[in-house]
């Protein structure tokens, strides 16, 4: 399914660092930021996490969550989290099915070799479901401002 603006997202099966997340519809009783990043503690995934993270209170009072979603493990994430003091739950895809249904799983390329990876992506999902707000192959410097700008026209 190719997930474009006004999409509407079904609910699916999540494994979260919070053990009370089970759906996606368990995120949605507040409008969601879901961003796709390729791994846990390398440089500009930790940076688009820890900016997400410094601008959560601003986040939530604009009547948004934040969850992070890549191949990683739970417990991957746990030390992820704990290392940064996350202030919001990161999902473990590690069959790709979410990213699958994003449709973030793109070929890339590293010193020359081909191989197929998380392509960085942002989308916002109101309560219904839909989806508001689409980046992809986002540059980490700026983006959570610009996200923040979009949450600021939604309102």
């Amino acid at each position: 399914m190719k997930i474009k603006l006004g999409t509407k997202v079904k609910n699916f099966e999540i494994t979260a660092t919070d053990n009370k997340l089970k759906k996606l519809s368990d995120l949605l009783k507040k409008n969601l930021i879901v961003y796709f990043y390729p791994k846990d503690m390398t440089p500009g995934c930790t940076t688009e996490s820890i900016e997400f993270n410094e601008n959560i209170t601003k986040i939530r009072r604009a009547g948004w969550e934040v969850v992070g979603i890549s191949r990683d493990s739970i417990k991957s994430h746990e030390k992820f989290i704990d290392k940064h003091n996350f202030k919001f739950p990161l999902i473990s895809d590690s069959d790709e099915k979410i990213c699958k249904i994003f449709d973030v799983i793109k070929e890339k390329s590293l010193y020359g070799r081909k191989y197929m990876g998380i392509d960085r992506s942002t989308f916002l999902i109101n309560k219904k479901s839909e989806i508001v707000g689409i980046w992809t192959n986002v540059k980490v410097k700026g983006h959570v401002d610009e996200v923040c700008e979009k949450l600021k026209e939604l309102k």
